[in-house]
């Protein structure tokens, strides 16, 4: 018998009710009876007795069915509940004994790697995104994350993500987090740092990152593998995870923080965007690479390559890298490698 068989309906709760406190003042289902007092049709009152008899709320005596006892709520609701906690328990020892199958295998699994191994390949999305959850539930100190893009991300993983995060900034785990300056224009990015900002957690853009990485208290890294997949390679040996944790606290410090993405702060975040661009445009970078470096979409990068193209009055990037050039737009930097960031890897927060 499944639930919605025997909880009443809320729409007839008011007819079931008169009927049941009749009942329980006068012990009888006599229809005729309950019609009268109650004022109800003969056929309301058929199909109320009804609905409280397999509600558990009427008891009728067997050897009188017009004899009826009102049952109290609290013993009905125990008689219900009782097959449903039944089945509870059962689904739970289920799934225990699937997790006690299964873990017999984990050894073999982790027995691929040698004890000493620095380097782990995951392949799958669920293989990582298990990997990331074991790492949050372990850490104990801080978790740096560098996230590429302008922020767009599934919803499911950014809840799954959003829930990972509280639950250790509840725990008095730091967390800081880089995204690129187009973050800042994404509706659900301003909505998750909001979110974890007033757990504690904390958020800067830049104009370019280095790439993607996640930082367990600087002893476990995931980085993105080079085939543009969903797979991740993770980091132990822990003078790779120092320098990599050593270049995202560099690119932190240079970095700006995320609340003042509003007035000014808008308008000087799109000036290094621009200037940026003019700068990628004249190392000769293509649309692609630029779009990739500064974590926004093919389209939104072509558009702003256009504005600044008509800006200078340059028909050509090499006429754009001069004016540019001419007009002290381009300051000495370091000098700019053409090649993007691969593929779209690992997802945190």
């Amino acid at each position: 018998m499944q639930t919605s068989d025997v909880v009443p309906d809320p729409k007839r709760a008011d007819v079931d009710i008169d009927v049941y406190g009749w009942v329980l003042e006068h012990r009888t289902v006599d229809v005729d009876a309950v019609a009268a007092g109650t004022g109800l049709e003969a056929e309301e009152v058929r199909r109320s007795v009804s609905r409280l008899r397999a509600s558990r709320l009427l008891h009728v005596s067997p050897s009188d069915p017009s004899v009826a006892f009102a049952v109290a709520p609290d013993t009905a609701a125990e008689q219900l509940v009782a097959p449903l906690e039944a089945q509870i328990r059962d689904q739970r020892q289920a799934i225990s004994g699937i997790r006690e199958d299964l873990g017999r295998f984990l050894p073999h699994y982790l027995g691929r790697r040698s004890t000493g191994e620095s380097l782990e390949v995951l392949e799958s999305l669920e293989d990582v995104r298990g990997a990331l959850n074991r790492a949050s539930l372990n850490c104990t100190t801080e978790m740096l994350s560098s996230q590429p893009g302008g922020g767009g991300r599934v919803p499911e993983a950014m809840q799954e993500a959003l829930r990972r995060d509280e639950t250790m900034l509840q725990r008095g785990i730091s967390i800081r987090t880089l995204y690129h300056h187009t973050a800042r224009f994404n509706g659900p990015s301003q909505a998750y740092v909001a979110a974890t900002s007033v757990l504690g957690a904390q958020y800067r853009t830049a104009h370019e990152l280095f790439g993607r990485l996640i930082a367990f208290d600087r002893e476990l890294a995931f980085i993105p593998v080079a085939d543009g997949s969903w797979g991740a390679v993770v980091v132990r040996e822990p003078s790779t995870v120092a320098y990599l944790c050593n270049i995202f606290d560099q690119t932190w410090d240079l970095a700006s923080p995320f609340s003042a993405a509003a007035g000014q702060g808008l308008e000087e975040v799109a000036r290094e965007i621009h200037e940026t661009i003019i700068r990628l445009l004249a190392a000769g970078l293509k649309d692609e690479a630029i779009a990739r470096r500064l974590g926004m979409s093919l389209r939104t990068a072509r558009r702003h390559i256009a504005d600044i193209m008509q800006e200078l009055g340059a028909g050509s990037r090499f006429q754009a890298g001069v004016a540019a050039a001419a007009r002290g737009l381009l300051e000495p930097e370091a000098e700019v490698e053409a090649d993007g960031e691969p593929g779209q890897p690992i997802q945190h927060s």
